[in-house]
């Protein structure tokens, strides 16, 4: 630069500004734009116009907002720590009688003959105090004869002495628990409290007797029903097949169940059964009722879920619904492929009776087939959320459903039960406080199985009840 006349004594801060200014012109140019909740970092040369280039987030030190989304998952995981996380419905114990599965195992093992969606280790990444397995008994067990496998208490024998089983092998990481106290025990202690519920009224052969005995083995609640209208109870499984004899709610032997229960000390779960059916219990109950896997009917219009005047109703009964974690009671574009999927399993057992091994192979193939994909993990969060506010926060918990339904039928962010820390992160992104995380994710079922305990005390001292 040539500088000349009156302009020479200005020389200096001129060749000054001049450098200012292409240094600033030949400096990359940083942008941040939020796509998909992440942040991009565009970088574009200021001289050229070309060279852009698009880089994560994770590639680059953590911006403000990235940093505290990294300080909420570090707050969240603390507090899913600290709490008693409870599940009130867990399936592996099917594949535990049947393929004779160890929890030890690593079911997410892509080599592994049984994939399942549960086992120790994972249970222990996803930070469970306490695991409900289910005593499922097949409706196809009614009617079966010893070489078969046994009627329906049979098997439900069967399936107790397999969680005994698994305790046994793992006294380092297990426990077995049968009250409140318990499970607050096992957290101390660092194990899994192992629970037991019957899915499956029928599974007691309509005998108050064998419902004491399973009581006595260690069972702490009992589906009314299943999928089948039993001797007692009508379902919400076929309560609109005009095949099947149904008794417009409960029987008087099906209060009687009911009220046995309450005198024992065993939850009465309404989960699958007919709506009637559901308001029966209610009114015969001397106890707090649950829904041990059942999500809300006003968002996923499912038979199988909870309608609002339902979840005031359980509110009053100062009971707990158990969110379920299946995308076909969640999502309601699911709601139509589940309706589809029921009717195909229909057929099958049809096409193969006596065979459900068979019926399983063909559904997993049709499921593969035909199967939409994920849902997102915000539509959990969502019934959560609507359970919270039409019943109120201490009416709310965790019932997984894990192992009892199709691999892939959970949400993305839910694939197996390591996950259930992103329960903890998404409800604190939502502004719950730690208290209410707390309630939701075990206290609130503590506080029903208290009150049951209570319960039983009363109406075994002949004390009047509630």
């Amino acid at each position: 630069m040539t500088l000349s006349g009156p302009f020479r004594p200005f020389r200096p801060f001129l060749m000054l500004a001049a450098s200012i200014v292409a240094m600033l012109l030949a400096a990359p140019i940083i942008t941040f734009s939020r796509t998909d909740g992440g942040i991009r970092r565009s970088t574009r040369s200021g001289n050229s116009g070309e060279g852009t280039a698009t880089t994560s987030a994770a590639s680059h030190p953590a911006s403000p907002q990235s940093a505290d989304d990294k300080a909420l998952r570090a707050r969240a995981e603390k507090l899913h720590r600290e709490s008693i996380v409870i599940d009130t419905h867990n399936d592996v114990t099917t594949p535990m009688i049947d393929e004779d599965f160890d929890l030890a195992s690593h079911g997410d093992d892509p080599n592994a003959k049984i994939k399942t969606h549960t086992d120790l280790s994972r249970m222990k990444t996803g930070g469970l105090t306490a695991e409900f397995f289910a005593i499922y008994v097949d409706h196809l067990y009614i009617d079966k004869k010893p070489s078969q496998g046994g009627a329906a208490a049979r098997r439900a024998l069967d399936m107790i002495d397999a969680v005994y089983q698994q305790v046994q092998r793992h006294p380092d990481q297990m426990m077995m628990a049968f009250t409140a106290a318990d499970i607050r025990r096992a957290k101390k202690e660092g194990k899994l409290a192992a629970l037991m519920g019957i899915e499956g009224g029928h599974a007691i052969e309509d005998s108050i007797h064998t419902l004491r005995m399973f009581y006595k083995l260690g069972v702490r609640y009992m589906t009314l029903t299943h999928t089948n209208t039993n001797d007692w109870a009508d379902s919400s499984g076929d309560i609109t097949d005009s095949a099947v004899s149904h008794h417009n709610g409960l029987t008087d032997f099906g209060r009687q169940v009911v009220l046995e229960m309450n005198r024992v000390g065993m939850m009465v779960d309404i989960s699958h059964v007919a709506d009637k059916t559901f308001y029966d219990a209610i009114a015969t109950s001397r106890a707090p009722i649950i829904a041990s896997h059942s999500s809300a009917r006003a968002l996923a219009d499912q038979p199988r879920n909870m309608t609002d005047d339902m979840l005031r109703a359980i509110a009053k009964n100062r009971g707990v619904v158990m969110v379920n974690f299946y995308d076909g009671f969640l999502d309601p574009k699911k709601v139509e492929f589940s309706r589809r999927e029921i009717a195909v399993e229909n057929d099958l057992f049809k096409k193969y009776p006596g065979d459900p091994k068979k019926v399983q192979e063909e559904m997993n193939a049709w499921r593969q087939a035909n199967d939409p994909g994920r849902s997102p993990l915000s539509l959990l969060i969502d019934h959560i959320d609507h359970i919270a506010k039409v019943a109120g926060i201490d009416h709310v918990g965790l019932g997984s459903d894990f192992d009892g339904v199709p691999f892939t039928g959970l949400p993305a962010g839910m694939e197996d039960i390591s996950k259930l820390p992103n329960i903890t992160y998404e409800l604190m992104k939502r502004g719950y406080s730690d208290q209410d995380i707390k309630k939701i994710l075990g206290e609130n079922l503590l506080r029903v199985m208290t009150e049951v305990e209570h319960t039983a005390a009363q109406m075994q001292s002949g004390a009047p009840g509630r």
